[in-house]
């Protein structure tokens, strides 16, 4: 069963990069789950989902988010595998979520579920930006340092 394991993901051959931007993947999802978990508590927990069920919309927007964080995790699996679909995956990701968190933020969609609060459209865009900066160091991560355009390029 080990032998399972240890064949099935191979971090010797990724780059450092490619490395640790699969891990930083993995780790900022698994731990903002976490956070979030921890700070509405399970009452509050059990109301956002409640909440989020209560009209189709919000019911599928929130069924969305669950999908794209498991498929974000994907990604990161893939791309420490050398596949260049789990880079550009990731890629899609983002602007999706961005795209979203923009639009749900300046009040153009509803329901605003995962929207940011300010006092006018730059600080709400500022805000939405600032957010993304990890996922833009993860990106960064994998498209600028040579070893990891070679890793993606020979595969």
């Amino acid at each position: 069963m080990s032998d399972i394991f240890k064949s099935s993901i191979t971090l010797d051959s990724a780059p450092v990069p490619v490395t640790v931007a699969g891990i930083a993947i993995i780790a900022t999802r698994c731990l903002s789950v976490l956070m979030l978990a921890n700070e509405l508590g399970y009452s509050e927990l059990a109301n956002f989902v409640h909440r989020s069920a209560q009209s189709w919309d919000a019911t599928l927007i929130f069924i969305a988010s669950q999908l794209i964080f498991l498929f974000e995790l994907r990604c990161a699996f893939i791309l420490m595998r050398g596949s260049n679909r789990g880079r550009w995956g990731y890629v899609a990701t983002q602007i999706i979520v961005l795209t979203y968190m923009l639009f749900a933020s300046l009040g153009w969609i509803y329901p605003e579920i995962f929207s940011i609060d300010g006092d006018n459209n730059v600080q709400i865009i500022h805000h939405t930006l600032a957010q993304k900066i990890p996922d833009l160091l993860v990106l960064m991560l994998l498209f600028l340092p040579a070893s990891s355009r070679a890793f993606f390029r020979k595969r």
